[in-house]
């Protein structure tokens, strides 16, 4: 893959024709550049807050991983901690101003299939099963080749969903008639999010993945901001508004899609199918 790709694969643009270079070690009379690339925000950096270096910055510019941000992947104690995936997206920002942890999951996404692709390429082998006859394929998905999916002004209105000037969205839900407000969740509320999870299972409490994750991003019911009357108000949703809600949130969060086009060869069907996110992503053979 060269130092630019063009702008139909995903999270990269093409300002101009120099590929932007970070000087490595010119210890021992030997000098090397590695390449950087410039990686497609999926927020446009329209989240942000005031003062933050990405606010309304629609890319952010990372370069290509190296032999030694491999050791990062192979460090089990950073997977232990799981942390690995962060270190090596915060070794790879060329801007050391910008933090993981403040970036909104969707950028954070797209950073990461960037890292991997000019770390090992395009091509990430998956196993899928058919979702019309069941039989389990190999596949290999083109990871240049997942989009964005931007805010998208339209949708909002399609869906009867209110932008608020802090950057939240206000969500009407259809059976309680409950207004509720949500916001993009950042690195540090996944990180937060999985942490707990697993705090969880340690001292074997009951799993409730999805009113914890909603807990997270809701930030008022009807213009009440405690925590007490959200946490509340989510052990006590109707489950059609709260499947409502999960779907509305994921469809207007800017994030990258993934998904690909699937044929399986046996049946012979095609259709969009989610692509699974396994240790061969990061840890291919």
């Amino acid at each position: 893959m060269s130092a630019r790709n063009n702008e139909a694969r995903l999270g990269v643009s093409n300002p101009d024709a120099d590929a932007p270079i970070e000087q490595l070690d010119k210890s021992d009379g030997f000098s090397f550049v590695t390449p950087t690339e410039f990686v497609d925000l999926p927020t446009g950096g329209a989240f942000y807050p005031e003062g933050h270096p990405l606010q309304n910055q629609d890319s952010i510019e990372i370069r290509y991983m190296t032999a030694k941000d491999e050791d990062i992947l192979t460090s089990q104690t950073l997977l232990k901690k799981g942390v690995a995936i962060d270190r090596l997206l915060q070794n790879v920002i060329v801007d050391k101003s910008v933090r993981v942890d403040d970036l909104y999951v969707g950028d954070k996404n797209a950073l990461v299939v960037a890292a991997r692709i000019t770390g090992y390429g395009e091509d990430y082998d998956v196993s899928i099963s058919c979702p019309t006859c069941g039989e389990p394929n190999s596949h290999v998905v083109d990871l240049s080749d997942l989009k964005i999916n931007k805010l998208d002004e339209t949708l909002l209105e399609d869906l009867n969903v209110e932008k608020t000037q802090g950057g939240t969205f206000i969500i009407n839900l259809p059976r309680s008639k409950v207004n509720v407000e949500v916001k993009l969740l950042t690195g540090r509320d996944e990180r937060n999010f999985l942490v707990s999870s697993e705090n969880k299972k340690k001292h074997n409490l009951p799993e409730s993945v999805l009113t914890d994750q909603m807990k997270l991003f809701i930030t008022s019911v009807n213009g009440d901001e405690k925590k007490d009357v959200v946490s509340s108000f989510v052990n006590n949703m109707p489950a059609y508004d709260s499947r409502y809600l999960r779907k509305v949130y994921s469809e207007i969060t800017p994030n990258v899609k993934m998904e690909c086009d699937f044929v399986c060869p046996e049946c012979n069907a095609s259709s969009a199918i989610d692509v699974p996110f396994t240790t061969a992503f990061f840890w291919p053979k």
